[in-house]
């Protein structure tokens, strides 16, 4: 009979593609591991890894058993929850996928009144993109994402949380800077700076940048929103920066002003999302209602989610 550890010991496999790694990672001796995966292969009848000198692959076959694994240990980790959840809520470790340009902003914020009320609750946080947060949320990597939608992945809840202004930063010595409230054609024709590929806010600003009529930079991309910053701060570009990140590093930096945008308000929404059939479903729901209630606090009354 085919063992949940064997399952497990499979899936490390794949992760690490390393049968030491996959074996410390499973807290267990190298032998022990290698011994569970050919008996699996055995009860299974089929060949499961490649075994080499210098790698470890997937056959085909493999890739599709481990696929199928996943889901398997995701499904059984949340029944465990189920269990526990009737009996000891707001405990244990909660695994919280976040955007980088969102988490280190607004955790340090909400985390103090999460930890005072739910004291014996632990957050495990990872940064992630989009993608990789939802793929990792439908694996079972992730119990939770704060994010923005659309999550690309089925069966999954999304709350809506607040909708966080973007404000334009500038150099200390631009032009514009003169000005309280720019007129959106004051940016026709000026350089935005953007984040590189993959990142969601990156979209929202090239369709931003593209509304007002300035051009996207795709020469200088930045990899963080502190790039971004200091590309600003040397004159390279404008940037469309998220309210949270300006409050917690923009507003002490003297080299950049920020600037918001007379008529329109950009605002990119935030959402916590998991998946439909979690055990922690009313758990998540009270968080979220913490989150909105800073939101709601902070950012104005406009933030009133339903």
């Amino acid at each position: 009979m085919v063992t949940f550890r064997q399952l497990q010991y499979l899936v490390a496999v794949a992760d690490t593609l390393h049968f030491r790694r996959a074996a410390a990672r499973c807290h267990v001796s190298q032998p022990t591991l290698s011994g569970q995966i050919q008996d699996l292969e055995a009860r299974l009848g089929v060949r499961l890894i490649e075994r080499g000198r210098s790698r470890v692959l997937l056959t085909a076959v493999g890739q599709q058993i481990v696929a199928r694994a996943r889901v398997i240990l995701r499904d059984m980790g949340e029944l465990i929850e189920m269990a526990r959840s009737g009996e000891h809520r707001f405990e244990g470790t909660l695994r919280m996928g976040v955007l980088p340009t969102l988490g280190p902003y607004l955790l340090p914020q909400v985390f103090p009144q999460l930890h005072a009320r739910f004291p014996r609750l632990q957050l495990y946080v990872r940064e992630g993109r989009s993608d990789d947060l939802a793929s990792g949320l439908a694996s079972g990597a992730f119990d939770v994402l704060l994010t923005t939608p659309p999550v690309e992945v089925g069966g999954v809840t999304v709350t809506p949380l607040f909708d966080e202004p973007l404000l334009v930063a500038l150099p200390s010595d631009h032009r514009l800077t003169t000005q309280k409230v720019l007129a959106s054609q004051c940016l026709t024709g000026e350089t935005v700076l953007a984040l590189e590929s993959g990142h969601r806010l990156r979209e929202q600003v090239r369709d931003l940048a593209q509304h007002l009529g300035a051009k996207l930079a795709t020469d200088y991309e930045g990899t963080s929103l502190d790039a971004l910053r200091l590309m600003v701060q040397m004159g390279m570009g404008l940037a469309i920066l998220p309210a949270l990140y300006i409050r917690s590093e923009v507003a002490k930096d003297p080299g950049v002003v920020v600037r918001p945008l007379d008529g329109i308000i950009p605002m990119r929404p935030i959402a916590l999302v998991w998946r439909e059939q979690s055990a922690r479903h009313a758990e998540l729901q009270t968080i979220a209602t913490v989150i909105r209630e800073w939101a709601i606090a902070t950012l104005g009354p406009g933030n009133d989610q339903p």
